[in-house]
C-alpha cells in the first residue's frame, strides 16, 4: 500500500493537532462519496476506476494497437489535464531514453506533444520531426475551442491531410472530447474520426484515468487495465474512514496544518528523473483546485538531487515559508552498481560495489534530515515501485487528498475561474469580433504602464 509519513515533521505538528482535524476531514470523505458538497457535479472520478465504460476501454485498447501498428509517433494535442495526466505516466513508465532509441528498440510509437503552449518554434519544429516517420494524433479537448491546442490542431490537421490525403488522414486523427456538443465534436462528426468521450462530470485534471489520458497511454505500449485495478484498489483503501489508517486524510490534514502555520508553499520533491512529470500533473492538480478566493498551498516542484544544486540553496537557508513532500519510490526498476577504479582519483573507492539504488537512497535521508535541521518540515509519501498498477494507486490517492484538502480549506476543488481572466485578455487583444471595448481599455492600459 502507498503509505504517508510525517515523522519528520513531530517538531511542526503534532498527533493530537491532526487528531483535532480528523472529523473535519473524514467529513469530507463522506461528502465526496457520497457525491455531495462544493463542485458535487464533477465528482465523477471518485467512482471511474470501477464504473468506467468497458466498452469503451476495449475500443481504447483496439485503437491503441491500431497506433502502435502503423505509427511512429503519436502527437497528443491538448493542454493542462488534456495531456499531463498521460505523459506522467509515460515518462514515468516508459524507458528514460525512449526519445534516442531506435525504433525497433521503443516498445511503441515515440509520443509527442502539442497545443500546450504558443511556441512558432517548437511547433514547426515538431513538424519536422514528424517528417521522419508515420503518424498520428490525438487531439483531445472537451469544447475544441480552447486557443492554444484549437490553434495546434488546425495545423497538425492541415498537415495530415497534405501528407495522408483527407481520407488518409481520418484513419490516423482521433478526437476525444465531449459526447454530445462542441466544436472538436461537430468537426470530429462531420470528418467521421473515431471518438472517445471526456466524461461530463470530471474535470480535465481529475481525467488522467478516462480516455484522455489511457487512450496515449495504451499506444505507449503501457497496461492500462493495471492503472484501473491499481486505481480500483485505492479507492476502496481510500474509502476507509479510519483517519489513522487513510493516508489521504492524513496528508489533506498534515498540508493544512502547515498552511495554517504559515507555510504556504508545498515543494513536491523527487529522486528519480521518471517523476518530473508526475510532478507537473501534481502542480497543476493542486494548484487549479485550491488556489482560489485568496487561499490555497502554493504547489511547487523539484528533481533531486539535480536540484540539489541548484534551488538547494535556498530551501536549505532561504525564507522559511516553504515545506516539502518527499515522493519516494520504494524500488528502482533497475539496478547498477558503481564499478572499482584502482586510482580512486574521485575518492569515491568507498562506494565501489554498492548499488546506485542505495547511494540515491542515502542522498534522500540526508538531504531531509538537513532540510529539517533548516527548520523545512518534511512529509514523504512513499510509493512501493514503478509499475503501471502503482501510477493508478498514486493518481487516486492524490485527487483523493485533492478534494479532501479543497473541503478542509473551504474551497470548491472542482472549478477554475480564475483561469478564464487570461483568456479574455488574449481575445481582445487578437481582435476576437465582439471584444472590441476590452480592446481598446487594454491597450490603453499597456500603453499607460510601458508594457
Amino acid at each position: 500500500m502507498l503509505t504517508f509519513d510525517m515523522s519528520l515533521a513531530g517538531r511542526w505538528i503534532g498527533e493530537k493537532e491532526m487528531e483535532r482535524m480528523a472529523p473535519a476531514a473524514q467529513a469530507a470523505l463522506a461528502a465526496l462519496l457520497a457525491g455531495e458538497g462544493p463542485g458535487s457535479d464533477f465528482l465523477g472520478w471518485v467512482s471511474w476506476p470501477d464504473a468506467y465504460d468497458r466498452d469503451e476501454f476495449d475500443r481504447i485498447l483496439r485503437t491503441a494497437e491500431t497506433i502502435r501498428r502503423n505509427s511512429d509517433f503519436l502527437v497528443v494535442v491538448g493542454i493542462g489535464g488534456s495531456y499531463l495526466g498521460a505523459r506522467a505516466a509515460i515518462d514515468l513508465l516508459t524507458h528514460s531514453q525512449r526519445a534516442s532509441l531506435p525504433r525497433e528498440r521503443r516498445d511503441g510509437p515515440l509520443v509527442v506533444y502539442a497545443g500546450h503552449n504558443l511556441s512558432p518554434a517548437w511547433h514547426a519544429e515538431l513538424l519536422d520531426l514528424l517528417e521522419t516517420g508515420e503518424v498520428s494524433v490525438n487531439v483531445i479537448s472537451k469544447s475544441g475551442t480552447t486557443t492554444e491546442p484549437a490553434a495546434a490542431f488546425r495545423i497538425l490537421k492541415a498537415y495530415m491531410e497534405r501528407r495522408y490525403g483527407r481520407e488518409g488522414a481520418r484513419s490516423r486523427i482521433f478526437a476525444t472530447t465531449d459526447a454530445a456538443r462542441g466544436a472538436l465534436r461537430t468537426l470530429a462528426d462531420a470528418e467521421g474520426y473515431e471518438t472517445f468521450r471526456i466524461p461530463d462530470d470530471i474535470g480535465g485534471r481529475f481525467s488522467v484515468l478516462t480516455a484522455v489520458g489511457l487512450l496515449p497511454i495504451a499506444a505507449a505500449g503501457i497496461d492500462i487495465g493495471e492503472i484501473l485495478r491499481g486505481a480500483s484498489d485505492a479507492r476502496a483503501a481510500l474509502a476507509d474512514p479510519d483517519f489513522g489508517r487513510n493516508p489521504a486524510l492524513r496528508y489533506a490534514a498534515a498540508r493544512n496544518c502547515l498552511l495554517r502555520k504559515g507555510y504556504g508553499v508545498e515543494i513536491l520533491a523527487n529522486y528519480d528523473p521518471a517523476l518530473h512529470s508526475v510532478t507537473e500533473w501534481w502542480k497543476q492538480l493542486f494548484g487549479e483546485s485550491e488556489g482560489k478566493d485568496g487561499r490555497g498551498l502554493f504547489p511547487a516542484g523539484v528533481d533531486f538531487s539535480t536540484d540539489l544544486h541548484s534551488m538547494g540553496q535556498y530551501i536549505q537557508d532561504g525564507r522559511r515559508f516553504l515545506f516539502e513532500t518527499v515522493l519516494q519510490v520504494e524500488t528502482s526498476r533497475r539496478s547498477l552498481s558503481i564499478p572499482d577504479d584502482p586510482g580512486s582519483l574521485d575518492g569515491l573507492d568507498f562506494l565501489a560495489g554498492r548499488d546506485l539504488e542505495e547511494v540515491n537512497r542515502k542522498a534522500l535521508q540526508g538531504t531531509a534530515l538537513a532540510h529539517v535541521d533548516g527548520d523545512v518540515p518534511n512529509l514523504a509519501v512513499r510509493v512501493p515501485a514503478l509499475t503501471p498498477y502503482w501510477f493508478g494507486w498514486m493518481v487516486y490517492f492524490f485527487e483523493m487528498a485533492c478534494g479532501v484538502s479543497g473541503h478542509l480549506l473551504g474551497v470548491n476543488p472542482f472549478d477554475q475561474p480564475g483561469v478564464e481572466a487570461y483568456k479574455r485578455n488574449m481575445f481582445a487583444l487578437l481582435g476576437k469580433p465582439g471584444f472590441e471595448r476590452e480592446r481598446e481599455a487594454l491597450e490603453a492600459r499597456m500603453a499607460g504602464e510601458g508594457n
